[in-house]
């Protein structure tokens, strides 16, 4: 899939991946080359789709962005989500035949019990690799940070006593481009049970731009040919992607395909409806059966939750810094 986004038009869709000629001719103009490996479950794959399209095109400002959605083929998938790959995205093989100035790889569900033992493993860290001298920045969002870290600095992930699930306030650490004029705080979805430390990162040379009380390290980076930018939350969720993670988490326990009930997402529904869902929890644990899936509560989110505003900032100051950027050439191949 490539798609041209332009802030005055909206999402053009198909656009071709041009050719490195074709490509470097419309460098000339305001215009960046993203590329999207999404390698996100099954169940949030369009929907991770759309929303990055939606920030880019939100952050575009007078710029026009190609953007291009990728899968890493060894990222284990359904045959309806794998004929979407197959039919709607480029082949991984064409990322290392164009310029990209900008990459965003998102995380997968783990099927392993370490990281190093995911299916898609290597493809994961050859891709690191390349983008570490072909990109000018990447984001590595999630579990795709952690393995990043692991991958650079042997980093260990760390597991949570439970799961960081919810809207976090955020403060911003020390002064740098990506956070100018980000609000604060900056609030920001998390879904992860694991996380790799302050102490860690610093002690490895990383530098930490945000942090939450609650939900420790939020975004960080490190400098290598390309700026790698780390997000150990999801500022690219919309406001109802918490609210389809935790009725799925319901619904798998229900069915018995996992033991422990959810938690309700942190700072996420309204006092009301947070009521209702404990009294359905109750009875949940006692009536364990799929049908009762039909008897949720109505879900009303709190007003406060500020979806997207941290992420439109970040955005924002990511295009900026790669449009800067573009006069300077890429490290030769």
């Amino acid at each position: 899939m490539s798609i041209l986004i332009d802030r005055d038009q909206g999402i053009v869709s198909p656009a071709l991946v041009p050719a490195e000629g074709d490509f470097a001719r419309d460098h000339a103009g305001a215009e960046l080359n993203i590329g999207l490996i999404n390698n996100m479950p099954d169940t949030a794959l369009k929907a991770t789709e759309r929303q990055f399209m939606k920030l880019l095109q939100a952050a575009a400002g007078p710029r026009r962005i190609r953007f291009h959605c990728f899968s890493l083929p060894s990222v284990k998938r359904s045959p309806e989500a794998k004929w979407h790959v197959e039919s709607e995205y480029s082949d991984l093989s064409d990322l290392k035949r164009q310029r990209f100035d900008g990459l965003i790889v998102t995380g997968a569900e783990p099927v392993a019990p370490e990281l190093d033992q995911e299916p898609y493993w290597r493809d994961l860290t050859e891709l690191i690799d390349w983008a570490r001298i072909n990109t000018r920045s990447t984001i590595w969002s999630c579990l795709a940070a952690h393995a990043a870290v692991l991958h650079l600095d042997r980093i260990e992930r760390q597991r949570l006593p439970s799961k960081c699930h919810g809207i976090f306030d955020c403060e911003t650490v020390t002064g740098d481009p990506l956070t100018r004029g980000a609000p604060a705080p900056l609030k920001v979805s998390h879904s992860r049970l694991n996380e790799v430390t302050e102490g860690d990162l610093t002690q490895a040379g990383y530098q930490v731009l945000t942090r939450s009380a609650r939900a420790g390290v939020d975004v960080f980076v490190r400098q290598y040919a390309s700026r790698f930018v780390f997000f150990q939350g999801h500022p690219e969720y919309d406001a109802l992607s918490l609210q389809r993670e935790y009725l799925r988490d319901i619904g798998r326990f229900l069915a018995r395909e996992r033991e422990a009930y959810p938690a309700l997402p942190v700072s996420y529904f309204d006092a009301a409806t947070e009521e209702k869902l404990v009294r359905f929890e109750k009875r949940a644990r006692h009536q364990r059966h799929p049908a009762l899936t039909n008897e949720l509560p109505a879900l009303t989110l709190r007003p406060d939750i500020a979806a997207g505003s941290a992420a439109a900032a970040l955005f924002r100051n990511w295009l900026q810094y790669l449009d800067a950027d573009t006069e300077a050439p890429l490290p030769a191949r």
